[in-house]
This record gives C-alpha cells, structure tokens and sequence, in this order.
C-alpha cells in the first residue's frame, strides 16, 4: 500500500486533535473534580448521578426543613400542655384545699382570689401559635382557639351526652336576705333554707336561647307539663321537680332531672342529644366549631331590638340571609410532616382531646359555690354585728335578729356542706382533665422521641447517598494529576513527531 504525505499528515493531525481533546478532558477533570462534564461523556455515571441526586436532594428537604419544622410544631404543643398542666394542677390543690371542713373565712377569701386568676388563664395556652399558625385548633391554623373578645355571635350548636355524664348538683331554696333595719314592724324570719340534690347535664355554655332540642334515647322531649325551660336560676325552684320532671336553665345551660327521669338514663344507659341556639361569647370562650358540630348564623339572621333571635309566626328561627349559613362538622384533623422517605407524623394536638369547654365552666362553678359561702358568712357576720349595736339591744330586737342569725348560720352551714361536697366532687374531675394532658404530654413525647429516631436514620441516609454519588462522581486530584501529565507528555510528544515526519519530502532525494 502507498503511504503519501498527506496520509501522514491526516494521521498526524487526527493523533494530535485526539491527545489535545484528552489533555482538555484531564485540565477540565482537575478544575471540576468530576469524571464527567456532560452525560454524553458517560450516560451511566449521568443516570446515576441523577437519580442519587434527587435522592439527597429530598433528604435535604427531610433533614434541613420537615424535621426541624416538626420538632418545633411540637416543641411548642409540649410547653403549651406542660403549662396547662401547671394550670390544672393550681385549681385541683385549690379543690382539694376547698373540700376540708376547717376553712376560715381567710381561706375561703383565698381560695376565690386564686380561682378567678385562674380562670381567666384556662385557656389562654390553647391560643399557643408556631409561626403564626396555632397549633391546637386543627386545618385552621390562622384561627384562635377563644374568642378574643367579647362578641355578639350566634350558634347553633349540637352536643351529645351518655349516661355518664350525669352529675350530681345540689339546689337551696329560701336564702336569707338581711334586714336594713330591725323596728317594730319587722317580722321574725320565717325562712327555712332547704336543700335539693338532682341529676343535671351541663351544657358547654350557659346564658342560651329557648331554641332548645332535647332528645333522649332518639326520642324527642316536646316542652310541657313534665318538662319546663327557665330563663333565669332564680326563676327554678326545685322543691317543685317532679321525680318524672325535667327543667332546663338557660342562665346555667344546665338540664335537671327528676329522680325517676335519671334513673331511667342511669339503668338503660340512654344517651341525651341537645340542639340549642347560643348568643353573645365571652372573650376567652373556646369557639365552638373546635370541639362540636354547629352552625354560624351570624351573618344568617338579624337580631331583634332587644338583642333576641327572630322567630316566625310558626316559631322557627327566621333566617334573612339562610345561604350565609356556616356549616362546622366537628372532625379529626391531623396535620402531617413527611420526614422521610414514606413516613409521616402527626405533629398537631387538638384542643378536644386535651382542654374541653367543660375546664372553664368547672371552674367557674367553684368561683359561684365558694361565692356563695363567703355571700352567707357575711349574712351571719352582718347580723351579729347588729346584734351588738346599741339601738337593737332590746329584748324584742334581739329576738327577731335571733330568728335571721339562727336561718342565715343555717344556710351558711349548707353552703359550706355544698363547699366541701362540691370541691371533693371535682378533685376527681380535674383529675380526669389532667389525665388528659398527660396523656397528650405522653403522645407528644412519643412522637418526638420517634422524630429524633427518624432524623438519626435520615441523617445516616444522606451521608451515604452523599458518599454514593461523590463515588459516582468526583475523581481523586492525584489521580486527575497523573492522567493529565501522561496525556500532556503524550500531546507534546505527538507534535515532536509530526514535526519530524513532515520535515522532509521527496524532492530533497532528487
């Protein structure tokens, strides 16, 4: 075969562009650090430097934001639930301190003082917010769990109750009142305060309409003989119930049963359904969409001049703009962190399963009964004060003011029997209100101690996949180095040698 010039030089060249195109390979290789510069370079290191690259960059998300965003969401809920805890335990020690029978009338003054401190904090932990996002009120992290203020609502609100929810109350009637003066035209008191205990069903909220629903057993209880509503306590009077008579309070919110009536729920387990129709919250009332299927119809109805629901001739609430109501069904809602690769955590707590409307409603019934025994003290300590002026030492005055001090020490003696069985009554119902913090403390610590399982196992993952795909990828220096002079001396060695094949022709032979 004839090997001619320009053959040689075409070699020469294709040599040379090939050294060249490696030594450039080697200077890139030793600037990146990487095998490849492009996927065409090598389409199975590409394939797998992206899929391990999606990889980390998904456990980049897990350990640099989910992870820290779901260990704070519940960093948060703890120290909410752990001051809710303090709270509850500060009004169960004031019920344990109020169901002795030594108290003094410093006691009694005490223990009133610290209850309505605390009454006014019950929920305010509730109210507790990561990022601007609350974190007990469920999907509807933009919403307060309370009413901020006082506020001129109205809802619609369903609630349902077992057996077990029936409680005992006692009921006084013919309480003392003071004379301003004793003369001769004042007659001896007469009153006999007497006492009544009945089953009652607290509703979540007191001061309702007369849109009241009662339903026993899927049966529902029309308004009548044996069933009565009250707008007022005072309008109650409980020496008139029935044993097969039930009477509903608005004031109180609380239904009354007659003895045969709750016996009759007692033995056959019956469960108790109420619809009734609420205005007007108070700020730092828990909102009632959080715990109970209801319905706004604020903006649905416009209230009367006497600030009351209207009705229809037929005795139905009147809607002015029905289609403005809104609908709440009480449901589950648990906010979900992904943390890993096909794991997720529920990082919230709802404020039902740990703080129920009936923690503020307890507490203020403590404020009233020890209220009410401090109100009959003073009747005794203000008729034995008159007794000791000058103007009632008469015999005659000194008999009637016997007749009041002997009545008003009798009431002062019932309320404080009503003190004492009634703090000792809620010592166990704030031990079940703290039974569920705890239980919230203890699930959330669960989680946590989960989480931090999940991110030592993440953290592991993505050392590996960064090991991974810097073995796919990276290239050691030294090596880089070593290619790069080989392929260089190469190159220069080419050019040596094409200048050696081309510097003679034939024409220097003739």
């Amino acid at each position: 075969m004839r090997i001619t010039n320009n053959m040689i030089m075409g070699n020469t060249k294709t040599n040379i562009n090939l050294a060249k195109t490696l030594v450039d390979k080697y200077n890139t290789q030793m600037t990146t650090q990487k095998k490849i510069d492009k996927a065409s370079d090598d389409p199975v290191i590409a394939i797998r430097s992206l899929r391990l690259s999606t990889s980390l960059s998904h456990i980049d998300q897990y350990v640099n934001n989910n992870i820290p965003d779901a260990n704070s969401w519940m960093d948060v809920t703890e120290t909410a639930l752990k001051n809710t805890k303090s709270l509850l335990t500060d009004i169960r020690t004031q019920c344990v301190n109020g169901s002795t029978d030594t108290l003094t009338s410093e006691d009694r003054n005490t223990i009133l003082k610290q209850l309505k401190a605390l009454s006014e904090q019950v929920y305010t932990e509730g109210n507790a917010d990561y990022a601007g996002r609350t974190v007990f009120t469920g999907y509807r992290t933009s919403s307060k769990l309370t009413f901020q203020k006082d506020t001129q609502c109205t809802y619609q609100i369903n609630q349902d109750f077992s057996a077990s929810d029936l409680s005992e109350k006692r009921y006084y009637t013919n309480g003392v009142t003071v004379p301003a003066t004793i003369n001769s035209t004042t007659a001896d008191c007469t009153t006999d305060v007497t006492e009544y205990s009945y089953q009652r069903i607290r509703l979540a909220y007191g001061s309702t309409t007369d849109d009241i629903q009662l339903s026993i057993n899927g049966n529902s209880v029309a308004q009548g003989n044996n069933y009565t509503v009250y707008e007022h306590s005072s309008d109650f009077d409980p020496s008139k119930l029935g044993d097969n008579q039930i009477a509903y309070i608005q004031e109180s919110g609380e239904f009354v049963f007659g003895k045969t009536v709750a016996a009759s729920i007692k033995d056959n387990d019956q469960k108790i359904s109420v619809t009734y129709v609420k205005t007007g919250f108070d700020g730092g009332d828990a909102r009632p969409e959080y715990y109970y299927n209801c319905k706004d119809l604020t903006d649905a109805i416009t209230l009367d001049t006497n600030g009351k629901v209207p009705h229809d001739a037929a005795g139905n609430i009147k809607y002015t703009n029905a289609s403005a109501i809104v609908d709440y069904k009480y449901e589950s809602q648990e906010i979900k962190y992904t943390v890993a690769n096909s794991t997720d955590i529920t990082v919230n707590t709802q404020a039902k399963d740990v703080m129920d409307t009936g923690i503020k409603r307890d507490v203020d019934e403590l404020i009233n009964v020890v209220q009410n025994s401090i109100n009959a003290h003073d009747k005794v300590s203000q008729l034995e004060k008159m007794m000791s002026q000058q103007q009632y030492s008469d015999k005659d005055s000194q008999a009637k003011l016997k007749t009041y001090l002997d009545a008003a020490k009798q009431e002062a003696d019932y309320a404080d029997n009503n003190l004492q069985k009634t703090y000792s009554q809620y010592i166990t119902r704030f031990d079940d209100h703290l039974n569920k913090v705890n239980l919230a403390l203890t699930d959330s610590g669960s989680t946590q101690s989960r989480l931090t399982l999940i991110k030592n196992r993440v953290e592991e993952q993505q050392t590996t996949i960064e090991d991974l795909k810097s073995s796919n990828e990276d290239r050691d220096i030294s090596d880089i180095i070593i290619d790069f002079y080989a392929m260089y001396n190469a190159y220069q060695s080419s050019l040596t040698a094409a200048s050696k094949a081309n510097s003679q022709t034939l024409l220097d032979y003739l």
